[in-house]
């Protein structure tokens, strides 16, 4: 399995940021102080603009005078700000060429902090926004506030805030040279990875890490550690690593209402897959754990 681009920072792909969130300026009339203001299209299907480029590429940004109606602020870097609205897709954005209208899991490996931290950020919450637009209080439509920060119920009164969904995804090992994987029925012929599931309401991550492993494979863990953390908004979630030691039994015992198969791997068929193991992609915090537990810097 060879390691990516940047192993070497400890970040998972979607964890890097080159901006400020300026969450105080999120209170201001206007929180871009008057200045022109870069803003990114985000269409439906959660695709934005982009040029390639001799170093990969770039996320189309278009200025404007001030911040748009409806539009969502999202901070500022090098004294600039930046926003996203909802729109549609076009061949051409403040005139210049669109090479193609892509999303995160496309893009976000390729992407450099900046423009990675703020398409991040501005497909989650545009993700929120679309699942608030009425009060599940009263079904009365909510209004935007604290530029595009708050949704709130105008016959309560109540004030909703973006909501993020913790999920935790987990290396199981044995202590030794062996790590459980396992795989969904939706995914491509081959595709194996590391176990992971949301966390309950009143749980703790590291029981729901024990419960998960329980549930899918039937294994009991120990040792159970936090690795790093990453944005997955599809549509909200943060996903929290872990890893985790197998105590006692290690026969596997697959739930096939949670996963299709799942198996023992040693760090030897992971370096060099035989053709018929495909490890999970790049953008995903799965890759970011497993390359670190074969480069053996997670015993």
């Amino acid at each position: 399995m060879t390691a990516l681009p940047g192993a070497d920072d400890d970040r998972p792909l979607l964890a890097r940021s080159g901006h400020d969130r300026a969450h105080l300026a999120r209170l201001l009339p206007d929180p871009a102080a008057g200045r022109p203001v870069r803003v990114l299209t985000v269409d439906a299907a959660g695709t934005v603009p982009v040029q390639e480029g001799p170093s990969g590429p770039r996320l189309i940004w278009e200025e404007r005078p001030a911040l748009p109606a409806g539009a969502v602020f999202l901070g500022e870097a090098d004294g600039v700000p930046y926003a996203t609205v909802r729109g549609e897709r076009s061949l051409t954005v403040a005139g210049r060429a669109v090479d193609l209208w892509a999303g995160l899991r496309d893009l976000g490996a390729d992407l450099d902090d900046l423009d990675a931290g703020l398409l991040a950020e501005a497909i989650g919450i545009l993700e929120w926004h679309e699942r608030h637009r009425f009060s599940p209080l009263t079904g009365a439509a909510t209004t935007v506030e604290r530029a595009g920060w708050t949704r709130r119920d105008p016959t309560t009164g109540t004030e909703f805030f973006p909501r993020v969904d913790p999920a935790v995804i987990m290396l199981v090992h044995d202590g030794a040279d062996r790590v459980v994987l396992g795989r969904q029925a939706v995914w491509p012929p081959g595709r194996f990875s590391i176990l992971a599931g949301f966390v309950e309401p009143g749980e703790s991550a590291e029981a729901a890490v024990a419960r998960e492993v329980e549930e899918e494979v039937g294994l009991r863990v120990t040792d159970v550690r936090y690795v790093a953390s990453q944005p997955w908004p599809f549509p909200q979630s943060l996903m929290l690593g872990f890893v985790a030691r197998v105590d006692g039994d290690q026969e596997i015992r697959v739930d096939p209402t949670e996963i299709e198969e799942a198996r023992w791997f040693t760090r030897e068929e992971l370096r060099t897959p035989d053709g018929q193991l495909a490890v999970p992609p790049s953008i995903s915090i799965a890759r970011h754990i497993l390359d670190r537990w074969v480069n053996d810097e997670l015993s």
